[in-house]
């Protein structure tokens, strides 16, 4: 008898997948699952996004749905998880929550098939249930998925600490020194986020990531600056910030236009953390970006004048 073909599954290269990527990666490899991900963006991935998406959809969200629309027809299913909370005061914007969804809707007429789980800690859906669950509904047996979910988290894990270890190297460099509070599907896509970084490190300074950090202790001490704050990636990079603000020479708040979390979590960072040059720096899908590098090389020349440099 033949064997049943196993799927192709299509990860779309934006929102989570800058933070679930090795763990997403690891998990499918280890059933044997062939993966395909979508290219970077690019101005046509955004420019098709935006055809899809309603006008006050944040930008992120707009090169989310140009991702997915760039795997359609190229992949069985297009997995895209639904991520609500991982505990009490540790929830995601509602985009996590609605992404599922609304991919679904929009592209309802294409014919392309979707794959999701549900992460929900509040209603008791942990993320090793969630991948159980996501597993049997690709006909796996329970065993195996559990081995797959144990090596990717183990993986995960693994490269994650790597990860936070050179960016702690980075707050003991000599050099100027800029963190980067930001969401990793902003800071680290290439046709955004990437185009900030690059540039501080031409002008010669050293861009640090607030949001590669240790995840529970940035938790604990976002506290510091609001009990309030419930988004928990917003709390990760607000702690991360209270974790190492005396550490750099200045803090670049980047977030993608209109993020509603962002404005808010950003005006909390900009009136509560003092003694730090801190420019608060939103993308929109201008097509160009001189008045972006603009903005940081005037940032950049006020920490140096602060510091006699100029």
């Amino acid at each position: 008898m033949e064997a049943k073909k196993k799927p192709v599954i299509g990860l779309p290269r934006a929102m989570l997948y800058y933070r679930c990527r090795t763990l997403w990666h690891a998990f499918f490899d280890e059933l044997g699952v062939q993966t395909v991900v979508s290219g970077p963006t690019d101005r046509v991935v955004l420019e098709r996004g935006s055809s899809r998406a309603i006008d006050e959809a944040c930008l992120s969200l707009k090169i989310f749905l140009g991702h997915v629309e760039a795997l359609c027809g190229k992949c069985d299913y297009i997995f895209i998880p639904r991520v609500s909370s991982f505990g009490r005061h540790r929830n995601m914007c509602t985009r996590f929550e609605a992404l599922p969804d609304l991919a679904m809707n929009v592209f309802r007429d294409s014919g392309q098939r979707f794959l999701t789980c549900d992460l929900d800690v509040l209603h008791k859906k942990d993320e090793a249930a969630a991948f159980l669950d996501l597993g049997q509904k690709l006909g796996f047996p329970p065993r195996v998925v559990r081995k797959a979910y144990k090596t990717a988290k183990k993986a995960e894990q693994t490269q994650y600490k790597r990860l936070v270890r050179a960016q702690e190297q980075l707050y003991k460099a000599d050099g100027l020194k800029i963190l980067i509070a930001a969401h990793s599907y902003v800071v680290e896509d290439p046709y955004i986020g990437k185009t900030v970084t690059a540039y501080l490190k031409k002008a010669g300074a050293i861009p640090i990531r607030a949001d590669l950090v240790d995840r529970e202790e940035a938790i604990k001490r976002s506290g510091e600056l609001s009990y309030t704050c419930k988004w928990e990636m917003s709390r990760e990079i607000v702690g991360s910030i209270v974790m190492h603000y005396d550490k750099v020479d200045g803090i670049i708040l980047l977030s993608a236009f209109p993020c509603g979390p962002d404005s808010m979590v950003n005006e909390l960072i900009a009136r509560r953390v003092k003694r730090v040059p801190m420019l608060n720096l939103v993308l929109d899908s201008q097509s160009g970006t001189a008045g972006i590098e603009t903005r940081l090389e005037s940032f950049i020349d006020i920490i140096r004048f602060k510091g006699g440099q100029l």
